[in-house]
């Protein structure tokens, strides 16, 4: 039988304390069946993130994390540290595959909570641009970071609190923003049956585990330094909770880390630009959206209909082009702006590959949540030309309940802007449909009125958790 492969998703391989043996350590986890290491780099006022980048390379199968923990953002002053994060990112080079860990942390007095908040949120910030996922780190501070991560609409990128050690309300609402709960060798203590308790509640697809290594060594261990081949202590004890065999763990927490981190690129497809659902191309063009959907898919997955869509980087036009190919009007009824983002936050790209697919003889969609005209400052429609037909995500009867399901920037201006973005989209484009997605309890019925009888465009219902 095959050794179980594990991925420990929260190593600190840059700690001195792994100075005299980091060979040996790395040799110790590949014996123990540890094939991925994410290596969770926290800058230091001195050295910022050599370490960290240093380590990384030492382990050919380690990957890079980047941030500010929350004990040192005392120490951050200006933008430069969130410079140089951006840059390490972008370089291929250093492997950089999440931003943190950062976070909370009230539990000492070092750092006061402004100060901590500022910092935590200007890293989910830099995750969003970057479209990496985070790794938060909460104690004794869990009210404020589940505020912040709602704020910030954090579900968007996703991520991972590391170390979970909440109740069980913070891990439904973690849970409910998309987040993964990463669990460390704390669950084999004789006296952690509250956290035991928890993971007997989390499905095991929204689960990690890790070492968080040098520290919390499980209880073989424990006192002693603790190091990545120990993960397998924190799998055995999931398994027995969750009544499953350390196979399945293994297994899973490793699927699950390798599709929020983009990693074990041989046991995935890479994200897709064009994939086709029945007779329709789509075109996933970004994964940045204006707003944070409570009902959108890919807080649970990135993968639609058998296609994986988070895009490591966003498509230049000639990979769309590229991606598109030679004769997509006689293959497809259409060519829809759509994938796991909004396609009008890249209006000069869709401008620009609208007119090509035109040209070509292709029939144009676009899938948009309306509120684009807010986001450029002006009205787009006439620059549309090239559509034959526009969906907009309605959503709501009203802006009070579009504000609940939609967590937009835009507050009180958002509906308004939608209705106004639809009856413009009238002038210029031959098919308009408002859509919905029907959350429980939302009343469709009023949507289809606001649609029909006050816009006079068509009206669709999406059902719920689907997209296409």
């Amino acid at each position: 039988m095959n050794k179980p492969l594990y991925i420990d998703t929260h190593a600190h391989l840059d700690d001195a304390k792994y100075d005299v043996d980091r060979a040996e350590v790395i040799k110790r986890a590949q014996e123990a069946g540890v094939k991925t290491i994410i290596n969770v780099g926290c800058w230091d006022a001195r050295r910022g993130f050599a370490p960290a980048i240093e380590s990384t390379k030492a382990c050919d199968f380690a990957y890079l994390a980047l941030g500010v923990h929350p004990h040192q953002a005392a120490l951050v002053k200006g933008e430069g540290v969130y410079a140089e994060m951006q840059a390490l990112a972008l370089d291929k080079a250093n492997r950089v595959v999440a931003i943190g860990e950062t976070g909370l942390d009230y539990h000492y007095k070092d750092t006061i909570p402004a100060k901590q908040k500022e910092v935590f949120i200007a890293q989910m910030r830099l995750s969003r641009e970057l479209n990496l996922p985070l790794i938060v780190h909460t104690r004794d501070a869990a009210k404020d970071t589940m505020d912040i991560l709602k704020a910030e609409g954090a579900g968007e990128v996703g991520g991972v609190i590391h170390c979970f050690s909440g109740d069980a309300k913070t891990a439904e609402e973690a849970l409910g923003l998309g987040f993964y709960l990463s669990f460390t060798g704390v669950v084999t203590f004789p006296k952690s049956g509250d956290l035991r308790e928890v993971v007997k509640k989390v499905p095991i697809e929204r689960m990690f585990i890790e070492t968080d290594c040098p520290y919390l060594a499980p209880a073989p261990h424990r006192g002693k330094r603790n190091e990545p081949a120990y993960v397998v202590h924190a799998a055995r004890a999931i398994a027995e909770i969750k009544g499953l065999s350390v196979d399945d763990v293994a297994r899973i927490t490793a699927q699950n880390a390798e599709e929020l981190f983009g990693v074990g690129a041989e046991t995935r497809v890479e994200p897709r630009i064009a994939y086709p659902i029945r007779r329709s191309l789509y075109l996933n063009i970004t994964n940045r959206c204006t707003n944070y959907c409570t009902f959108c898919a890919k807080h649970k997955s990135y993968t639609v209909k058998g296609h994986y869509l988070r895009l490591a980087e966003e498509p230049s036009l000639f990979d769309c082009i590229r991606e598109v190919g030679t004769d997509p009007h006689k293959k497809y009824d259409e060519v829809v702006f759509c994938g796991f983002g909004e396609p009008l936050l890249r209006l000069n790209l869709v401008c620009e590959l609208g007119a090509y697919l035109k040209k070509m003889g292709c029939k144009v969609r676009i899938d948009t949540d309306g509120l684009a005209n807010l986001v450029h400052g002006r009205n787009i429609l006439p620059e549309l030309q090239f559509v034959d037909s526009i969906s907009v995500s309605l959503n709501a009867p009203d802006s009070e309940t579009y504000q609940r399901l939609v967590k937009t920037p835009f507050g009180d201006r958002a509906y308004p802007a939608i209705l106004y973005f639809l009856r413009e989209a009238k002038k210029h484009i031959a098919k308009v449909t408002a859509s919905v997605v029907a959350v429980p309890g939302l009343d469709v019925e009023a949507c289809r009125k606001a649609a029909e009888d006050g816009i006079g465009v068509a009206f669709r219902v999406r059902p719920y958790d689907s997209v296409g």
